[in-house]
């Protein structure tokens, strides 16, 4: 009896051995699964990534195939690569097919977009009117912009004037900005000058600066001078700024009568890298105020070369600290030296201060060690192991707060 329970005992140890060797087995063989198409989909990155379109298509079939958690992800990418390597035909099946095996996943949407992009180049006919989501209805509209402006147009009319989302009606107006037609070129300028739709004017104005051409800048130009809203005015520079529009920039630079105008189109100048239009413009003004405009202006160009002059010739003292404070944020490989020596030459107190605050906002812990050594002044040496004090990662400030408290 004992034998046969025996006997029993070790027949269920080795069937439960048996289950656990095979759900091993299992397991082990989903890991290299896994494992293989984690690598394959990396490999197929990296082949979109140079341009290796048949490589990358070939690589996101292997782990379409895998039917792991990327599969729907591969088929999609598997469709991108074919349509960049010219196989339209082959991009359209896999998309069928990527709808087919995943009809819910989250690379759909994405995959419907492709496909309207794949038949709008090809030159096949997608009706907007047809296509349900509205983003996809808007991609369908560019392209018909494209071939068939009268037809489209109306549609965009309607995504404008209807009750869409704010982002869908900014994106129809996108759309109708790159039109060439006259209607639509019309209609953009009639939004830019707030006769229609208010709500997007700043955005056609935006629209009228990137697409640039002379008629757009004549618009902003109309604009500019019809309006009395100064946020409609400052969005006119900028998008003066963005088509390049320098001269006429720099004329609203000198003629502007509002302040508030005068520093925004000094401003733009900054962004466009206007340095020598700048260097003009200090040079005639006598307001303090907008001279520290241009000051931050030359900052914001990078004109590290002309703030090292005024910091040598200014001679105003509010000017002169603004010079300063510019070139402390500019990086102590550029304007270390030249503040170490306007600190030896300056007499003014709150100037020195000021070359000492732009020394710990350079992290110039050398230049500070420098002054804490060599300043006489009680106070300012003071001041300048203070800041020692507060840059505790810099070694140079350790090493010397250490020889202090010896």
């Amino acid at each position: 009896m004992r034998t046969r329970m025996q006997a029993a005992a070790v027949a269920l140890a080795l069937i439960a051995g048996g289950h656990a060797f095979r759900a091993s087995g299992a397991a082990q063989a989903q890991d290299a699964r896994a494992e293989k198409e984690s690598a394959r989909y990396e490999a197929g990155t990296q082949a979109l990534d140079e341009e290796r379109w048949e490589e990358a298509a070939a690589a996101f079939d292997e782990v379409a195939s895998l039917g792991g958690g990327r599969a729907d992800a591969g088929l999609y990418w598997k469709a991108y690569a074919q349509r960049k390597a010219g196989r339209t035909a082959d991009a359209l099946a896999t998309l069928a097919e990527l709808r087919r095996r995943a009809p819910k996943s989250q690379w759909i949407d994405e995959g419907q977009a492709l496909e309207l992009e794949i038949r709008q180049a090809a030159g096949m006919r997608v009706a907007p009117e047809t296509t349900p989501d509205e983003d996809l209805k808007l991609i369908a509209l560019n392209g018909l912009m494209h071939t068939e402006s009268s037809r489209a147009l109306p549609l965009l009319k309607e995504f404008l004037a209807a009750n869409r989302s704010a982002k869908l009606r900014r994106q129809a107006l996108f759309v109708l900005s790159q039109s060439s037609a006259p209607e639509a070129r019309a209609l953009v300028a009639d939004i830019a000058r707030g006769r229609a739709h208010p709500d997007l004017q700043t955005r056609a104005i935006q629209n009228l600066g990137l697409f640039g051409g002379a008629e757009n800048r004549q618009a902003l130009a109309d604009i500019y001078a019809g309006s009395q809203d100064v946020e409609v005015k400052k969005a006119v520079l900028q998008a003066f700024m963005v088509s390049g529009e320098k001269g006429r920039v720099l004329s609203l630079a000198r003629s502007e009568r509002s302040p508030e105008l005068r520093r925004a189109a000094i401003q733009q100048l900054g962004v466009m890298g206007a340095q020598n239009e700048l260097w003009e413009l200090y040079g005639a003004e006598s307001d303090v105020e907008v001279k520290k405009t241009i000051l931050h202006a030359f900052f914001v160009g990078g004109g590290s070369e002309r703030l090292l002059e005024l910091s040598r010739t200014e001679k105003q003292p509010e000017l002169r600290r603004a010079v300063v404070q510019s070139l402390g944020l500019m990086g102590r490989e550029r304007t270390g030296q030249a503040l170490a020596e306007m600190y030896r030459t300056e007499t003014d107190e709150q100037i020195r201060r000021e070359v000492l605050n732009a020394f710990f906002i350079q992290g110039n812990a050398e230049a500070l060690i420098q002054v804490a050594r060599a300043e006489k002044d009680p106070t300012l040496r003071r001041e300048a192991v203070s800041k020692l004090s507060l840059m505790g990662s810099n070694k140079a400030a350790l090493d010397f707060m250490m020889e202090l408290l010896k």
